[in-house]
């Protein structure tokens, strides 16, 4: 699965995509309250990156956060722009970040990692700790599991990862742990996971 593929199904369903999960209200409480915690109250740029509608980005923001969003789906920058005109979108990938070496103070991942085979996941989290300022956050979204294995989401394959070895990938790529989040699968949504770690000397 390579990321040509990836943006091809979303744009397929994007307007479905939006209607379903394209505002903060439709994100849990307690998701919400991790990315802020995490997040808001640094100064520096926050790069939300897989943003897709904006939603999280548009949240960032009402929080203080200079959040910039970054997605390679035309319709959903342009679903963002629309909805969060005080924000900056970028058409990207988060593959190669159009950001100076440690100049950002944030990113956040909020399942826009989960369709990344897992033999690119080291070299997407290096790109991430260039991009990243000293003692910067990221934060992360995922499905959890007992194991890494790929199961067939909704709009193109994905991975689980188990919360460890994610923590074990984030300390490999120079960031260190600080809190994660795990939920249980409720018979409608598969167990979920989230995970923030900050940027350690080298």
């Amino acid at each position: 699965m390579n990321i040509e593929q990836v943006r091809q199904a979303y744009a397929s369903v994007a307007e479905l995509y939006i209607e379903l999960f394209g505002t903060s209200q439709q994100v849990h409480a307690d998701d919400l309250a991790f990315i802020g915690r995490h997040l808001a109250g640094r100064p520096g740029t926050v790069l939300d990156l897989g943003c897709g509608p904006g939603h999280i980005t548009g949240y960032l923001r009402s929080l203080g956060v200079d959040a910039t969003g970054i997605d390679m789906v035309p319709e959903f920058i342009a679903h963002a722009r629309a909805n969060h005109p005080s924000a900056e979108f970028h058409l990207g990938s988060m593959e190669r970040l159009d950001v100076a070496d440690h100049s950002i103070a944030g990113i956040l991942a909020w399942y826009s990692l989960i369709h990344l085979p897992p033999q690119d996941l080291d070299g997407m989290l290096a790109e991430f700790r260039r991009a990243m300022a000293p003692s910067g956050t990221i934060v992360l979204g995922l499905f959890d599991g007992d194991e890494v294995d790929a199961f067939d989401h909704k709009v193109v394959t994905a991975y689980r990862w188990p919360v460890d070895a994610i923590s074990e990938r984030l300390t490999r790529a120079g960031f260190t742990e600080v809190e994660r989040h795990r939920r249980p699968s409720d018979g409608t949504h598969r167990p979920l996971a989230a995970i923030a770690a900050v940027a350690t000397d080298r």
